[in-house]
């Protein structure tokens, strides 16, 4: 099937040709993949006789999809310019990133919303999208209704709730640390920071100490 109709499916139409001419002037790898939990999208170098590779999160919501892409094509574009030699999110990537958003603005792809939400990740854009709670929250906007009252996140259980990951651990939400919250694994009593956008499942009427 032609790329462009295939990057239909995934990310706004508009948005598909292009894409599709990346895919082909880079010489790249593009795969849609199953969901990670852990990020959107993913890029990587050429090594072992295999070109640059970059893949994407099938159930991503068309603008999501969208600024994964871009951000995963500016690791690929910087790679192409300083090698190694660049830090991943350093100055060179947030300059590629922000100059390969700008035919999208053109094309005025995004809504109002998401558009100022990515004008103001693109100040000082993160490792991802999802470390931006702002771009986070107005990119899941426009998930499909049922897959958004599905959700539930770290910032919306109470504290000392029990909640479960899909690996089956479960944790005990404890006290805010500036951005993460510090949960306590239940098992190992190890402690992690969690996102407050994590994905979970509250474990119901269930609390801890």
């Amino acid at each position: 099937m032609d790329k462009v109709k295939v990057l239909e499916k995934y990310l706004p139409a508009e948005a598909a040709p292009l894409i599709a001419r990346w895919i082909d002037y880079f010489k790249c790898e593009f795969k849609i993949s199953r969901n990670r939990n852990s990020k959107f999208g993913d890029y990587r170098s050429p090594y072992g006789g295999k070109g640059h590779r970059i893949s994407v999160n099938y159930d991503l919501n068309p603008y999501a999809f969208l600024v994964t892409t871009v951000h995963e094509f500016a690791h690929l574009h910087t790679w192409n310019e300083h090698k190694q030699k660049a830090k991943p999110h350093g100055t060179e990537w947030k300059n590629n990133f922000k100059k390969m958003m700008q035919p999208f603005f053109e094309k005025e792809i995004f809504p109002a919303d998401v558009k100022k939400a990515i004008v103001n990740y693109l100040d000082n854009p993160a490792a991802s999208s999802c470390s931006d709670l702002n771009l986070y929250r107005s990119l899941r906007k426009y998930d499909p209704p049922k897959t958004s009252e599905a959700i539930l996140t770290v910032e919306k259980i109470p504290l000392k709730a029990l909640f479960k990951l899909k690996d089956g651990r479960v944790f005990r939400k404890d006290e805010k640390l500036r951005k993460r919250f510090k949960c306590t694994e239940v098992a190992t009593k190890r402690i992690y920071l969690f996102s407050p956008v994590a994905e979970v499942e509250l474990i119901e009427g269930a609390t801890a100490a």
